[in-house]
């Protein structure tokens, strides 16, 4: 497996290799320390299977080098973002953009595993930070109105925003008059119909579909 690390700091991409290395199998490192450089290795390598990438990296706002560098990559290949700050709106911008996780900086060794083990499986990675973060967007009017999901029923994106503000199933169910058992069921059943397998990956579809921004 072939993983790129882009960033700027030479200290930080030493320690990553080390990490790296608990991961099964062989593992082969490719580096670059700034956005021309990573792009420039993306499109020469078609080997890297997964890019591990900083935001703030010299060559060009961040924003614009992470679109830069999903238009090079197949699909296939996930972009992490490794970042010193878990700003919400930077979570949400990246993961718009095209970013298949993001890991704080701040994550301990097994944590970040445990996050890289997950996307490879296909998964999506956030931080709890995310979770645990009020909803500052226009709030549940906009999502009930949004078309982009008008395939739930109102409950179900009811239920979606309010997991996409960090509540726990009981303090939904005293939010909407409901049970909690009734919000497991909804939680299910969104998972079901969106064939998705974890709170993380729920929260993802929504940011992406602008039920929650």
């Amino acid at each position: 497996m072939k993983i790129m690390i882009a960033d700027d700091h030479e200290l930080f991409r030493d320690g990553l290799r080390h990490v790296l290395e608990q991961l099964d199998g062989e593992v082969d490192i490719v580096e670059a320390s700034d956005y021309p450089q990573a792009l420039a290795k993306a499109q020469s390598d078609p080997g890297i299977s997964i890019v591990l990438m900083d935001l703030a990296m010299p060559g060009m706002p961040w924003a614009e080098g992470l679109q830069a560098l999903r238009q090079i990559l197949p699909a296939t290949v996930p972009v992490i973002i490794l970042s010193a700050s878990d700003d919400r709106r930077h979570v949400l911008q990246a993961v718009n953009l095209g970013a298949a996780g993001f890991i704080p900086k701040t994550s301990s060794s097994r944590v970040m595993l445990s996050a890289l083990k997950l996307v490879m499986s296909g998964g999506v990675y956030l931080p709890p930070a995310l979770l645990e973060q009020a909803n500052d967007s226009n709030g549940l009017d906009h999502a009930m109105g949004n078309g982009d999901a008008s395939f739930l029923t109102p409950r179900q994106r009811e239920v979606l925003v309010l997991l996409g503000q960090g509540k726990s199933n009981k303090e939904i169910a005293a939010a909407l008059n409901l049970s909690p058992y009734t919000i497991e069921t909804h939680r299910r059943n969104l998972h079901e119909k969106l064939n998705l397998h974890s709170l993380a990956e729920l929260i993802l579809y929504a940011v992406r579909k602008g039920v929650i921004s």
